[in-house]
């Protein structure tokens, strides 16, 4: 499944947003060191450690909405791997733009490469089987397009993007409504079409009543590895459309027996929750 980046209809508004968060009133250093109009300088983007690369074209995006004139050249393709000391993206244009940009600019791009370096050994760990790792909602508030991007390009599929995608009855759903019978009529009343309607269980109880009650998606949350076997053939002998999430404590130890059950999806927080940031820098190039 290819990546596919947000638009910049919808991104723009968000990187002036950080742009504005960090620059304030203004850069009291870069604007400090130049006459205006400021020199034109080059710089390049180095990798301290292997990696996923993500973010080049955001990254470009950020320095020339400070300055249209500067040029971004990415050395390594969205989603590549690049080996420590490797030379990324190189850059040219106003030294003001790329001082004043740098930060934001790498910020995002070393979260998104964190998230997708993750993700990639996660999915490593299941590409031989048909079983696809999915991300979650727990994500960083203004970052959930760009995180769940960076998963996309490690790798893994999306889950719902937001509540309004689809319908996912969860554990205090349950307890709110007084049960799955009473939770799945109640949204069942209200849910427009095509949403469809996920259940999460615990039991292999819970796992027949979602089926009984036209579970579009059953999600087996935190089960033993044995109860989880025994859930799907219970759920394959009855539909074969309806189709089966597993969750709950997934590391990469684990992934691949949880796979081995037969289930269709595994959901994770762990490429976005766990991740660390992948170290990049900037340089300046002829000073």
């Amino acid at each position: 499944m290819k990546a596919v980046l947000p638009p910049w209809l919808v991104l723009e508004p968000l990187l002036q947003e950080w742009l504005l968060e960090d620059i304030g009133r203004g850069d009291r250093t870069t604007l400090s060191l130049f006459s205006d109009p400021p020199p034109v300088g080059e710089a390049a983007w180095i990798a301290k450690e292997d990696g996923v690369v993500v973010g080049l074209p955001i990254a470009a995006r950020v320095f020339q909405l400070l300055d249209e004139r500067v040029s971004f050249d990415a050395k390594v393709l969205e989603g590549a791997g690049a080996k420590k000391g490797q030379t990324i993206a190189t850059m040219r244009g106003s030294m003001e733009a790329l001082l004043t940009g740098e930060r934001v600019a790498l910020n995002l791009a070393m979260r998104l490469s964190g998230i997708a370096t993750l993700t990639r050994k996660y999915v490593e760990q299941i590409a031989d089987l048909p079983t696809r790792l999915v991300d979650t909602r727990k994500t960083t508030p203004g970052l959930r397009l760009l995180e769940k991007y960076a998963t996309q390009v490690g790798g893994g599929v999306n889950h719902r993007m937001g509540l309004d995608d689809s319908v996912m009855i969860k554990d205090n759903h349950i307890a709110a409504a007084g049960g799955i019978e009473a939770a799945i009529a109640l949204v069942r009343a209200g849910m427009p079409y095509p949403l469809t309607l996920e259940v999460e269980t615990e039991s292999l109880e819970q796992v027949k009543e979602a089926l009984q009650h036209g579970a579009d998606i059953i999600m087996l949350d935190n089960m033993p590895l044995e109860m989880m076997q025994e859930a799907v053939q219970i759920i394959r002998q009855t539909s074969n459309r309806i189709k089966i999430e597993a969750s709950g404590n997934i590391t990469l130890k684990t992934i691949r027996s949880v796979a081995e059950t037969g289930v269709d999806y595994i959901s994770s927080s762990a490429p976005v929750t766990q991740s660390t940031w992948l170290d990049l820098s900037m340089r300046l190039l002829n000073r």
